[in-house]
C-alpha cells in the first residue's frame, strides 16, 4: 500500500520554508506533493530549486481546499493520501500507523493524527484535537477542543475510537473511498468540506477515525485567520449545507430551523462584543444560503440515493446547550 503526501500551497513561501523540512525528513519512501493553487509568489521555483524530489501538481486557478484537491487527486496513483496543510510540523514515524490503520482496515475510508498546537505542543489544536465529532444539530467539536475551549495532552484521548470527521489540516483518506463519494464538493471553497465528506464517507459505510499514535503540530489560521469575517461566513454557510446535505432524517428542517434560531444568538453574541463584521458575514452567510436552497435540495437528493446507510453522529444531543448553559468545556463532560 503506497502514501501519497499532498500539501496544497497558495502563496505560502515563508510557510514551506518552515514546515516542508520535516516533512522531507520523516516521510522517507513516500511520495511528496505540491498541489499550487495558482500563486504568484516565488513558491514553486523555490521548491522546484530546493527540493527538486518533490513533485508539483500545477492548478491553472485558485480553487481553494475542496477544488484544489478534487483538482490533482485524480492525477496521483497511490491507494492512501495525506491532505496536508503547509502549515504543519510533522514527527517522525508519524506515516507509519496511519498506513498500518489502512491496511488492516478495508472498510477505513478516512482518519487523522492527534493534531497538537506547534505553538504550544503539551496542548491540543482547534483545528481537530483528537478527532472530530457533530453533535445531533450537526454543530462540530473535538475530543480536547470544544468551541474556543482547547485542552491540554495528558493522554487522556489516546485511544483509537471512530469519530464523526476527520480533519482537513492532516486528513489521510482512501483514494477509492474519495472516489466512491464524488470527492469534495467544491462550493464549499474552504471549511468544513471535510465533515462533509466524512458525513457521506460514514452513509457509504466507510469508517472514520483518529490513530492517535500518529502525532503533528498544527500553527492554525496559515491560510485564513480564525478573527477573519471571512472564515465566519465560510463556517456559518457551509455547516448549514452540511446539515442539508447529509441529515437523513425525515425532520432535518426542524433541525435547520432551530439551527437559524441559534446562529441568531451567536449573531447577537458577536454584536455585544461590537464585532460588526462578524455580524454582516452570518447575515451574508445566511442569504448566501437561502439563495442557494434549491441547489442544495438537489444535492441532498444525489446524496441521498448514494447513501447505504443512515449515518448517525456519535456527539451530544446539543453542544450549545451542554457548553454555554451547562458549562461543561471537556469532552467527558458532555
Amino acid at each position: 500500500m503506497k502514501l501519497g503526501i499532498i500539501i496544497l500551497n497558495w502563496n505560502g513561501l515563508e510557510l514551506l520554508k518552515k514546515f516542508v523540512p520535516s516533512v522531507i525528513e520523516f516521510s522517507k519512501g513516500h511520495t511528496i506533493y505540491i498541489a499550487d493553487n495558482a500563486s504568484t509568489d516565488e513558491s514553486v521555483n523555490w521548491l522546484q530549486e530546493t527540493y527538486p524530489s518533490i513533485k508539483i501538481l500545477q492548478i491553472p486557478e485558485n480553487r481553494g481546499y475542496a477544488g484544489g484537491y478534487n483538482y490533482v487527486i485524480p492525477m496521483v496513483s497511490e491507494d492512501v493520501l495525506c491532505l496536508l496543510n503547509s502549515d504543519i510540523e510533522v514527527s517522525a514515524g508519524w506515516c507509519d500507523p496511519m498506513l498500518h490503520a489502512f491496511q488492516n482496515s478495508p472498510n477505513l475510508g478516512a482518519a487523522q493524527p492527534k493534531i497538537l498546537d506547534y505553538n504550544n505542543k503539551d496542548t491540543f489544536e482547534y483545528a481537530g484535537a483528537a478527532g472530530g465529532f457533530l453533535d445531533q444539530l450537526g454543530y462540530p467539536y473535538c475530543r480536547g477542543r470544544i468551541f474556543d475551549y482547547v485542552e491540554m495532552d495528558h493522554g487522556q484521548y489516546d485511544q483509537r475510537i471512530d469519530i464523526d470527521w476527520a480533519s482537513g489540516a492532516a486528513l489521510f483518506i482512501s483514494k477509492s473511498a474519495f472516489e466512491d463519494c464524488k470527492g469534495f464538493d467544491a462550493d464549499y471553497f474552504a471549511h468544513q468540506e471535510e465533515i462533509d465528506l466524512c458525513w457521506r464517507l460514514r452513509q457509504m459505510d466507510y469508517s472514520v477515525q483518529i490513530i492517535p499514535e500518529s502525532q503533528v503540530y498544527h500553527v492554525g489560521g496559515g491560510t485564513l485567520h480564525s478573527i477573519n469575517p471571512q472564515k465566519t461566513f465560510l463556517n456559518f454557510r457551509n455547516s448549514l449545507i452540511t446539515v442539508v446535505k447529509n441529515d437523513a432524517r425525515s425532520y432535518w428542517w426542524l433541525i435547520i430551523f432551530l439551527r437559524l434560531l441559534l446562529d441568531g444568538l451567536a449573531a447577537f453574541k458577536f454584536m455585544i462584543g461590537l464585532k460588526f463584521k462578524h455580524v454582516l458575514a452570518i447575515l451574508k452567510a445566511h442569504l448566501n444560503f437561502y439563495n442557494d436552497f434549491l441547489k442544495i435540495l438537489k444535492k441532498r437528493n444525489e446524496v441521498q440515493k448514494r447513501s447505504i446507510k443512515s449515518a448517525k453522529n456519535k456527539g451530544v444531543k446539543s453542544v450549545v446547550a451542554t457548553y454555554y448553559i451547562m458549562g461543561r468545556k471537556r469532552l467527558h463532560q458532555q
